[in-house]
């Protein structure tokens, strides 16, 4: 085999990954011109196209999903023998693709890529953020951060963080204005910042508790938010009351920039989680991130 195309392979990969050259160049640190040329390269050997282009998309062809199907397996076994004898030297080094929420990547990723810089400088953790759950392993994902309760019961988990509250919240000027709702039903009187899920389009109802019982809450108000970290910033301009978990504001809760309301309804969440799926042999890259994981929280 020409062995140019063995060197193309993996920009090919790329920008089937990325769904795109301009992407593609960007993750593999070149130019788009570059990327274009070698996909160009591997095309010309094999005597067909293998992405449909547009000015606005690009598109695997029929051919170049055969193509990928026969070679990603095989890059891919040859990635993780690479990394397994790093490994065996004591380095660990490639890029770990993550897929986690971003309120989840907001409470479980900074003190552990503090750590991990330090133990593994060789190793780059990519984290795409998506409220949405998505299929990992399709994909191309190594693993995922959710709260428990969302991960599939197949998947292999390793607890990040322990378990935490979703809590209620207002500042001080709004509670000087409107005043604090003595029960859960009070909470249809205030303004009450939405959460709108993007990947099913409705607004989310508060989870609280109420006479010892699990009840949901339908919410109105001014202002509704697809970043649920955005709902910090606007109880803490007095805005209205927010629905936020506890150590996303335990800072303000102890300067008193927020108070909690309804403290006896608070839900208590199972905490975030690592997930991923089960294989015979675990990728030295994500052996490395639970190692760190789990030292952080013993």
């Amino acid at each position: 085999m020409n062995r140019e195309l063995l060197v193309h392979l993996p920009i090919v990969v790329a920008v089937a990954d990325k769904r795109g050259f301009a992407a593609a160049a960007q993750a593999l640190g070149m130019s788009a011109s570059a990327v274009s040329h070698a996909v160009r390269v591997v095309e010309d050997q094999l005597g067909e196209p293998l992405f449909a282009r547009t000015t606005r998309s690009v598109a695997l062809t029929e051919a170049g999903q055969r193509f990928l199907a026969g070679i990603a397996p095989a890059l891919d076994d040859i990635s993780q023998t690479v990394e397994h004898l790093s490994a065996a030297r004591g380095e660990v080094s490639g890029v770990l693709k993550l897929n986690a929420s971003a309120v989840a990547s907001q409470m479980a990723l900074p003190a552990l890529f503090a750590r991990l810089a330090i133990a593994h400088p060789r190793l780059t953790v990519e984290v795409h953020n998506n409220d949405a759950l998505v299929d990992i392993v399709a994909e191309g994902f190594d693993a995922g951060i959710r709260l428990g309760e969302a991960v599939q019961q197949d998947m292999v988990t390793v607890r990040l963080t322990p378990p935490f509250k979703a809590i209620v919240v207002a500042s001080p000027d709004y509670l000087a204005r409107c005043g604090a709702p003595a029960r859960v039903a009070d909470l249809a009187a205030h303004n009450c910042i939405g959460f709108r899920l993007l990947a099913a389009g409705s607004l989310y109802d508060w989870e609280l508790r109420d006479a010892g019982e699990t009840v949901t809450v339908r919410t109105t108000g001014s202002a509704v938010i697809t970043d649920a970290t955005f709902a910090r910033e606007l109880a803490l301009a007095g805005v209205g009351v927010a629905y936020i978990f506890e150590p996303l504001v335990r800072e303000e809760l102890r300067s008193g920039q927020l108070q909690q309301l309804l403290p006896e309804a608070a839900f208590e969440e199972p905490g975030l989680f690592l997930y991923f799926p089960r294989r015979a042999s675990m990728a030295p890259k994500l052996r490395a991130f639970i190692d760190v994981a789990r030292s952080l929280a013993a």
